[in-house]
């Protein structure tokens, strides 16, 4: 849960008043926030920590540091960490917004967060780029070059996983675990019988020690 109502009444502020600082007509909208019904954008969550002079991980729920950033501010994308994926055995993925990682746009070389979200890696199957418990960012996109790592349905589309994508030929892929568990081998699939499907690119790895 974010600390959004914990800092306004730290301040002696009103929801109304909140409101008024983030350019919304009403004070529900304020309500919904502080009760995480429903989600901050990125603009206002850089208005809210620049206003509060804390961290936007602190204002989010996550760091416990109050310590702002503000040379990270006008670079802050607030990313939605959707469920969790298995680098193992491929299991279903959740959808559920778990909570938001907040990132710069140098940090991985984006521009927007249109396309982006973060996966909860499970399991020690890409071990060796990808650590159990970290999170892959990953940008929705439903084709990949030959050697990406993906987030992929690789079971009728009910079941996801995270690998390494290998083209084999014009009718099978591979998904090549890379851990160092030897226990953990490719899974090949063919296209023309299995509803494969990519939900995107691994474009980075985020951890939280």
């Amino acid at each position: 849960m974010n600390r959004l109502k914990k800092l306004r009444e730290e301040k002696g502020l009103t929801q109304k008043d909140i409101a008024k600082i983030i350019g919304v007509k009403t004070s529900q909208a304020v309500g919904y926030y502080e009760r995480g019904k429903r989600d901050m954008s990125t603009k206002t969550v850089q208005t809210l920590a620049k206003f509060f002079d804390v961290s936007a991980e602190y204002l989010l729920g996550g760091n416990n540091s109050k310590n702002s950033k503000k040379g990270d501010l006008n670079n802050l994308l607030i990313v939605p960490v959707l469920g969790r994926i298995p680098a193992g055995t491929p299991i279903l993925a959740t959808q559920n917004i778990i909570k938001h990682i907040p990132i710069s746009t140098e940090m991985f070389s984006v521009n927007d967060d249109s396309d982006l979200f973060f996966l909860e890696v499970s399991g020690e199957s890409m071990n060796k780029l990808i650590q159990n418990g970290s999170f892959v960012l990953v940008r929705k996109q439903e084709t990949a070059e030959n050697g990406d790592i993906v987030a992929a349905f690789a079971n009728d589309d009910d079941e996801a996983t995270l690998k390494r994508y290998k083209i084999i030929d014009k009718k099978s892929i591979m998904l090549e675990p890379e851990s160092s568990d030897k226990t953990f081998k490719p899974i090949v699939i063919n296209l023309k019988t299995s509803n494969f499907r990519i939900i995107g690119k691994v474009i980075g790895s985020y951890t939280e020690w």
